[in-house]
């Protein structure tokens, strides 16, 4: 039987036993902070099992995308783990029980109608004490009671060990089912969860009976394929092992599942297939949590095929093979091939960049080991070992490992204390009270009605009432010093979702006036966060709830222009352009998507008038509550790795957008006004964001990029459009500037700029002259008229100490040393420089040095009108003597006045020269400085 029938079959069997079959959650689901990755079926229902939500259905069956790394090293090695599989599972809330669990899991089995396994064959696990369970698999299965083991907590119950080590929360006894396969081997193919009892605290006596209970089964989908295909291991299986056999020809070798390469084959099988699955859904390779997990699993893999001599990027081409073996489970699949090769090429390169030094510098420490009789891997060694070439700790432990020595996390740990960044490290809990205020609340109270796709205003009653994180059921005036929430039976405000932020506004009733300063959702709950203005507040008070009508409008255009905006990207940058994270407030929008470089301004500006264009034609805006099968025959786009319900929310904008979306929206298009793109950056590897104005603060900004550069033409004395010129000349004529003071030439000439232009400019051209000039000086668009004033008066200041410089044009090295001095045989040179600079000051003293030693040379120079710049420079003899130029300086600043901080400079590893910068008065330079003349004595 094909592993795709299987999974059908399953998910078949249950809808006819009447449960709801729901979709595979996604692998990350960004809302469940306990986990980065999701690793079993019921993580989804977790609401549903403790009874926070309103249940639309009391069974459900899932066949569940899953991706653990805890078994991560047995991969490859082992005849059935993976760190991605699919689990099959069956759930009931609050409905059928032990029985109905375990003889629907037993029919599915051995029935001929579905699996038709030998019954012969199997035998089955129960919990220690689980009587119910014994009773039904002896009596009505039919069992012998040889064939029903009783284990432990730590075998059969959970989470495994729950009743002696806890957590706390949600847990039951288990009951696991085991087949005999063609190859002698007892394989564990189903575990029947049965969450009966809530853990409170330490035994004795600490697992409560649940009012509900609830049903949480698992079936390994790979497993259940092995054991009806009768292979030997998962990676034989008709949907892994074309994985293998394309791995093994890309790879140029051939598949032996005893050898070293077998193991390796499988290992780039599973992970490769775990990575595509993860960069559909938008999570690519990085450096903190889940992007580092699929990091990690991408270079292990990379090193695997360099051990197979392969030294450039090839794992992208084995996507095609995983693709075409889930597709039929997830046809979308289909549609990212190109992006997801794209990533994963890239990461791959990466890797190849360093991955030949990495091993010789690993080997080497392996090597240094040996010599000394370690036998633990100094984890300073891992840390610099992944800072600079990239390979993950958890790599060099497996290579370690290999070589059978041990790794030491703590020293790896001490030595960066980014570790728990990189390896998304978190801690993983189960199902379970937080017991805040708010899953109290989800208990007893499961909906809020929300109103506000038809109205900003309504009546409501208020149900609840949260202060300083505790319930309660009145409330007297606060201030705006308390934060309090308010819950309500029905809403016209959106609680922030979907990059959408929470509406503000006001609650008015009777006895008071509640400020609403945010909105958020938990769950079906809308908690409208605020503060007390006014009055006395009561839970039964009826009020009104008003929404700012005007930041609400200014969000609508900003959203609408979300979906306006994706269409345009998708349109020129093509379909692998898709969203991966948005935040919409009032007139403003930031939208990240998927592309592998930077979008030139040519293509920004196209995107922009695409835009515009779909703006200015005013198409309707329509939303509607449809089916999710038919909003994908409708082609809606559809976000990679975000989770939707069913049926779906679609909004359509004319014939050219449909997406999926909670959003609130305009009914035009021409509502949103204007659009203008402000920014264009990436954010990580292979994504890109944008920052885009809407409506008024898009005009607002249009407004002032016109006056910004009105005002730098007329302080240019130029046309607006000649102004980008002006700023090239003007930078360039500062930077021929420095370089005539370092090297003590004549002034540059000034460059005349070219005529300037004449007539009117439409708003484009103003954007892009002003664009360029901010890019001329280095600073934001609004600074430009500020850095033109600053270089002038830079300018100004350059052109002051290059005439000084100038001045001073006839001290050389040979007028110095005729002012030297002697002193214990020591020719000294004590002089002011007027106009020289540390460079020319240096290059003055190398030149006497060539001609004459021992020798000692301090020259000094003034810097505008409060600073004095001394430079000193000693022979190597007299470095050899002990003596310092550094010293001299610090003694000679004392006498003018310095007070500034030393800089240390080596010419050629003989000399010390240093400086010293401080306030000093004209008048103070030339006297004191003969007595510098005795310092050197």
């Amino acid at each position: 039987m094909k592993t795709d029938e299987i999974r059908e079959k399953y998910l078949q069997f249950f809808e006819s036993k009447g449960h709801t079959r729901c979709a595979s959650d996604v692998l990350v689901p960004t809302w469940d902070p306990s986990v980065l990755f999701t690793p079993a079926g019921m993580n989804q229902f977790k609401d549903h099992f403790l009874g926070k939500v309103k249940l639309e259905f009391s069974r459900a069956v899932t066949c569940q995308k899953c991706l653990r790394t805890g078994d991560i090293e047995n991969v490859g090695r082992t005849a059935y783990h993976h760190t991605f599989f699919e689990m099959l599972g069956n759930f009931s809330f609050g409905d059928y029980f032990k029985r109905d669990a375990i003889h629907w899991a037993w029919e599915f089995l051995v029935s001929k109608q579905w699996l038709n396994l030998d019954p012969q064959r199997l035998n089955v696990s129960v919990y220690l004490d689980d009587d119910e369970a014994f009773a039904i698999w002896e009596n009505e299965i039919g069992l012998k009671p040889s064939l029903i083991e009783r284990m432990g907590e730590h075998d059969n119950f959970w989470p495994a060990g729950a009743p002696s080590a806890g957590p706390d929360g949600v847990c039951g006894p288990c009951s696991e089912i085991f087949y005999q396969d063609d190859f002698g081997n007892e394989v564990e193919i189903w575990n029947l969860v049965f969450t009966q009892f809530n853990r409170v605290g330490n035994p004795p006596d600490n697992l409560r009976p649940l009012p509900s209970k609830n049903i949480d089964t698992g079936m390994g989908l790979e497993r259940a394929a092995a054991c009806l295909q009768g292979v030997p291991t998962n990676y034989h299986i008709d949907s892994l092992q074309p994985i293998v056999e394309a791995s093994a020809e890309i790879c140029d070798v051939t598949y032996t599942y005893e050898s070293d390469n077998g193991r390796r084959l499988r290992r780039i099988t599973d992970h490769l297939r775990a990575c595509t699955m993860a960069v559909h859904e938008n999570i690519y390779p990085g450096a903190q949590k889940e992007k580092y997990v699929i990091r990690r699993l991408l270079r292990r893999a990379v090193l695997d095929g360099h051990q197979m001599q392969m030294k450039e990027p090839f794992l992208y081409k084995i996507v095609p093979a995983v693709v075409d073996q889930m597709k039929t489970a997830y046809p979308e699949l289909n549609s990212t091939i190109e992006r997801v090769a794209d990533v994963i090429q890239n990461e791959e390169a990466n890797f190849f960049d360093t991955i030949d030094a990495g091993l010789v510098r690993m080997e080497r420490i392996f090597e240094e080991m040996k010599s000394k009789g370690r036998t633990t891997v100094d984890g300073a060694a891992a840390a610099d070992l992944y800072q600079t070439f990239g390979f993950p700790p958890e790599v060099f432990e497996s290579l370690a490992a290999e070589k059978k020595l041990a790794f030491d996390w703590d020293a790896y740990q001490e030595a960066t204390n980014e570790h728990r960044q990189r390896t998304g490290t978190v801690v993983h809990t189960v199902m379970g009270d937080t017991g805040s205020p708010i899953d109290a609340i989800k208990k007893a109270f499961h909906h809020v009605d929300f109103l506000g796709y038809e109205t900003t205003e309504s009546q409501a009653e208020v149900k609840f009432i949260i202060t300083d994180n505790h319930p309660c059921d009145q409330l007297s005036e606060t201030g705006r010093d308390a934060d309090v929430v308010m819950i309500l039976d029905r809403s016209p405000f959106y609680g922030e979702s979907g990059g959408q932020v929470g509406d503000q506004g006001e609650i008015v009733g009777n006895q008071f006036r509640f400020e609403v300063s945010d909105t958020q959702k938990d769950g079906d709950l809308i908690l409208h966060h605020g503060h007390l203005l006014e009055g006395t507040l009561r839970t039964g008070d009826t009020a009104t709830a008003r929404v700012d009508l005007t930041r609400r409008q200014g969000i609508r255009r900003a959203h609408s222009a979300t979906h306006i905006l994706h269409h345009a990207l998708q349109t020129k940058l093509g379909s692998h352009a898709q969203q991966q994270g948005s935040k919409v407030d009032e007139d403003w929008l930031r939208f990240d998507f998927t592309n592998m470089s930077a979008v030139t301004s040519d293509v920004l500006q196209n995107v922009e008038k695409d835009c515009l264009e779909k703006i200015s034609t005013a198409q309707a805006i329509v939303t509607q509550v449809l089916p999710l099968s038919e909003a994908r025959k409708k082609e809606a786009m559809m976000l990679f790795g975000e989770k939707y319900p069913d049926p779906v929310r679609m909004v359509s904008m004319g014939d050219f957008s449909h997406e999926l979306c909670s959003g609130t929206h305009l009914e035009n298009t021409q509502e949103v006004e204007s659009l203008e793109i402000v920014n264009e950056e990436g954010v990580a590897a292979g994504t890109r964001r944008i920052v885009a104005l809407t409506g008024i603060k898009a005009r607002e900004h249009q407004q002032r990029t016109s006056d910004v550069l009105t005002k730098m033409a007329t302080l240019a004395g130029t046309h607006p459009l000649e102004v980008p010129t002006i700023a090239k000349h003007l930078a360039q004529h500062v930077r021929d500037l420095k370089k005539q003071i370092a090297g003590g030439g004549k002034a540059p000439p000034v460059a005349s700029p070219a005529p300037a232009a004449a007539g009117p400019i439409d708003y484009v051209q103003t954007r892009n002259a002003l664009q360029e000039t901010a890019r001329m000086f280095n600073v934001s668009p609004f600074d430009v008229p500020q850095r033109f004033v600053a270089l002038q008066a830079e300018i100004a200041k350059l052109e002051e100490q290059l005439a000084l410089s100038q001045a001073a044009g006839t001290i050389s090295a040979d007028t110095l040393l005729e002012q030297a001095t002697e002193s214990a045989g020591v020719l000294i040179v004590v002089a002011e420089t007027p106009g020289g600079n540390p460079n020319t000051m240096r290059q003055l003293i190398d030149q006497i040095r060539q001609k004459q030693g021992p020798l000692a040379v301090l020259l000094a120079a003034q810097q505008g009108e409060s600073k004095v710049t001394l430079v000193a420079g000693l022979s190597r003899d007299l470095v050899e003597r002990g003596l310092s130029a550094g010293d001299w300086v610090r003694e000679s600043a004392k006498l003018v006045g310095g007070g500034g901080g030393v800089g240390v400079h080596r010419n050629a590893g003989e000399d010390l020269l240093e400086r010293t910068e401080g306030p000093v008065l004209r008048a103070e330079v030339v006297p004191p400085l003969a007595d510098a003349v005795r310092l050197v004595d």
